[in-house]
């Protein structure tokens, strides 16, 4: 089934949410590796096809795959993952699942011992773009780049 294009039909709400991805992607202290690597993980949360194969492209021109293959099960090998990728994976994990964590305090204090005040910000920033992003690739099935 053919699905909308939601760029062409919506080009301002397209601009607008592409004006937050700008933000987050250039106005950040954040490191580009640290922002592709939650997108990854929030997309995977998701389900979205197209964002996944995007981002995992993303990612893997700074990771190595041995690495990348891992990201779902991330806290299970905490050896490959820093600190701060691991608590940034961790609140992109409970920010996305809000309904089911409610952000908590024990979650929100563990995140914001590693993070600054802003990179705490611009971090939920990244995670709550992600997954607009992914509210409307998934359900428009946007394409992936991955061939038979």
């Amino acid at each position: 089934m053919n699905r909308l294009n939601w760029f062409e039909i919506a080009p301002d709400g397209a601009k607008a949410l592409m004006g937050v991805h700008h933000y987050i992607t250039k106005g950040t202290s954040l490191p580009e590796e640290l922002i592709h690597l939650v997108f990854l993980r929030v997309s995977q949360i998701n389900g979205c096809a197209h964002c996944i194969d995007l981002h995992t492209r993303d990612l893997l021109k700074t990771m190595p795959i041995d690495k990348v293959v891992l990201v779902p099960v991330w806290d299970e090998v905490p050896h490959l993952f820093s600190d701060q990728y691991r608590a940034a994976l961790a609140w992109a994990e409970e920010v996305t699942n809000l309904s089911e964590t409610h952000a908590s305090d024990e979650a929100y204090a563990a995140v914001a011992e590693v993070f600054e005040p802003k990179d705490l910000v611009d971090l939920t920033l990244v995670i709550a773009a992600m997954n607009a992003f992914n509210r409307l690739g998934a359900p428009f099935r946007l394409p992936v780049a991955a061939k038979p």
